[in-house]
């Protein structure tokens, strides 16, 4: 039964930024393009959002009322998703009122979910991919600890959610800055296909002297 809380909290939670993510672009990049490409950056927030929003809820219909206390380590990680979307947006807000700043990564159209949030105007990049990975992984974790848990929610509801250890926190803060610091730097990199070419060195055809 706590199982089923927990799943149905998710998918209502989840409904729900489906629903805004598509009326109000919640996910997307603040772009031209038709459709928008999503946000690697607000899709982590949200993640995240719904993770631990699920579980507190969850907590809270079993123990009939008691709300749990978050441990330092769950706002930490809070912390370190909203910075993230928080410096990604003020890059993207630079880059869109630089005029020496062209060909937008955010502003090309969006292709698919995963191709997204992976990649930049020239494609998958691996800070990108380990960044999604770390995440992916970490949010499964969390919410197969919370599953395995949710028996004590009635008596300890403040054991159900994990605490995460500080390195755990320092790899997922690591993955995000490198993410943000190399994404300062996506408009400013020439287009792979629109480089300029090297020059072609001609062969010697003169006549040598005799």
């Amino acid at each position: 039964m706590n199982y089923l809380i927990y799943w149905a909290t998710f998918i209502v939670l989840l409904t729900l930024v489906y629903f805004f993510d598509k009326k109000y672009f919640m996910l997307r990049d603040n772009s031209t393009a038709v459709p928008r490409p999503y946000s690697f950056s607000r899709v982590q927030l949200a993640w995240w959002s719904v993770i631990i929003l699920a579980a507190f809820i969850s907590i809270i219909i079993i123990s009939k009322g008691t709300a749990p206390t978050f441990d330092t380590s769950t706002l930490y990680l809070l912390g370190i998703s909203s910075a993230t979307t928080v410096g990604a947006t003020l890059i993207d807000i630079s880059d869109q009122t630089n005029p020496n700043v062209t060909g937008l990564s955010q502003n090309i159209k969006g292709d698919n979910f995963f191709l997204d949030i992976l990649s930049d105007k020239n494609g998958v990049d691996v800070h990108r991919f380990q960044t999604v990975v770390f995440n992916t992984v970490f949010g499964l974790w969390f919410i197969i600890y919370v599953l395995n848990h949710l028996s004590t929610a009635g008596t300890s509801p403040d054991t159900v959610m994990p605490v995460i250890s500080s390195n755990n926190l320092i790899l997922l803060g690591v993955s995000s800055g490198v993410y943000a610091t190399l994404k300062a730097t996506e408009n400013k990199q020439a287009t792979a296909s629109t480089a300029a070419p090297q020059p072609e060195v001609a062969p010697d055809t003169a006549k040598p002297q005799g």
